[in-house]
């Protein structure tokens, strides 16, 4: 952090703590005491965050085995082996889900510590519970991921629709079905309904957020919308001022900072009760999305759509009509 200590403060309207912590995505924030029972909880389910990125990742599909099969109805051998590739893809699909509630778990335990009354603003927090910031960073820069991953995997909704037909099928046909421990009725319905979303992960934590607040009426919803929107300034005045930019590590910072400002964007949008992109919005859109713009279109697409499609009051006839273009 020396290399900071040089910086004009002039041009940084967020906490300079947290700047830093974030800029260096990679840096090892060490939790307080006062933190360390919240980041112990949320720190189990992070610790597993990566595999499930890597397993999505190496997901490839029963894709030609479910052809085979519709194609030949009456090849008992292909039927088979279609439902044997099926059935621990399912188990997968499974465990991203109940993963998800995990995630949803953490969010509130960290939503808890960071919009507490314990410290006056959200920026106190910030900077006071860094270790807590740096862990809600990473569950949005990871649910980011996983849904760019989920976008682009048309294997996972195939498969699944695959054995619910096929399961439903062999329940008609009172044919006995080894998968059917491995996802009843009711929780296919529910993996199904959390599949069928353009962004299932960060679905799981906008409903999570907005059933934050809805639970903790005792706590003013700015602890929760200052918190959001104060992270968002952040991303927004790293990427976009060239004296922190020239500073990233690498463009996997740059990626993880990306990430992070549209997450934020996006549960603020599902908390605050008119949305991000109202005039009265402490989020500057207009500046959020030109960050996007500047970068390679390639590697921002998926966060472009999960602005345009995610989002709760992009469409509300109070947004700006250049915030909508700018998004068309």
């Amino acid at each position: 952090l020396e290399s900071f200590s040089n910086v004009n403060m002039d041009l940084v309207p967020v906490p300079f703590a947290l700047l830093t912590l974030l800029l260096l995505s990679s840096a090892d924030a060490q939790p307080t005491d006062a933190e360390r029972e919240v980041w112990e909880q949320v720190d189990v389910v992070l610790k597993d965050a990566k595999g499930i990125l890597d397993e999505l990742q190496a997901y490839k599909g029963a894709g030609q085995e479910i052809r085979e099969a519709i194609q030949n109805p009456s090849d008992e051998a292909l039927q088979e082996q279609a439902w044997a590739c099926v059935v621990p893809l399912v188990g997968r699909l499974k465990k991203f889900y109940q993963f998800s509630q995990r995630l949803e778990a953490a969010l509130h335990s960290l939503l808890g510590a960071l919009t507490s009354e314990t410290y006056d603003d959200p920026t106190q927090h910030l900077e006071r519970e860094q270790a807590l910031a740096k862990q809600f960073a990473e569950i949005l820069h990871f649910t980011l991921r996983f849904d760019e991953l989920k976008m682009t995997n048309p294997a996972i909704q195939n498969d699944f629709s695959y054995y619910r037909r096929t399961l439903s099928r062999m329940r008609i046909n009172n044919v006995p079905a080894d998968g059917e421990n491995e996802v009843n009725n009711e929780l296919a319905n529910r993996i199904s309904l959390f599949y069928a979303d353009a962004t299932p992960m960060l679905k799981a934590l906008s409903d999570g957020t907005t059933k934050f607040v809805s639970e903790n009426k005792n706590l003013p919803i700015e602890n929760t919308t200052d918190c959001l929107s104060t992270m968002a300034s952040v991303c927004k005045v790293m990427l976009e001022t060239p004296e922190y930019r020239s500073r990233f590590a690498s463009e996997e910072t740059v990626s993880f900072c990306l990430r992070v400002m549209v997450g934020v964007i996006i549960l603020y949008d599902y908390v605050h009760p008119v949305g991000a992109f109202a005039k009265s919005s402490k989020i500057d859109m207009k500046g959020c999305i030109k960050v996007l713009k500047d970068q390679p279109p390639n590697s921002v697409e998926g966060l472009l759509n999960a602005l345009r499609y995610t989002t709760k009051h992009l469409n509300d006839e109070s947004t700006n009509k250049t915030i909508k273009s700018m998004l068309q």
